[in-house]
């Protein structure tokens, strides 16, 4: 293969690659669409709920642990009592 020849192959492959890397770049999908942005908020509002219920399940949990606790400190007030 002759140099001019080899120079213009090596042309057309830079431009090749070089337009494919732009439009990679401005690829329009990128951009959030009505539906990313419709799914985005209803992941937001489950995040929510799930949060709610989190911290609903905590407060229970925590609420009977100290039930728990009243009761055995109760127990070891009689039985200091009895003694």
């Amino acid at each position: 293969m002759n140099k001019p020849m080899s120079r213009i192959y090596v042309a057309l492959i830079a431009g090749c690659l070089s337009s494919v890397a732009l439009a990679q770049a401005a690829d329009p999908s990128a951009t959030p669409t009505h539906a990313d942005k419709k799914a985005a908020k209803e992941q937001s509002k489950a995040d929510k709920k799930s949060d709610v219920a989190q911290a609903k399940a905590n407060k229970s949990k925590t609420d009977a642990q100290t039930d728990a606790d009243k009761a055995a400190a109760d127990a070891k007030e009689k039985d200091a009592k009895k003694e």
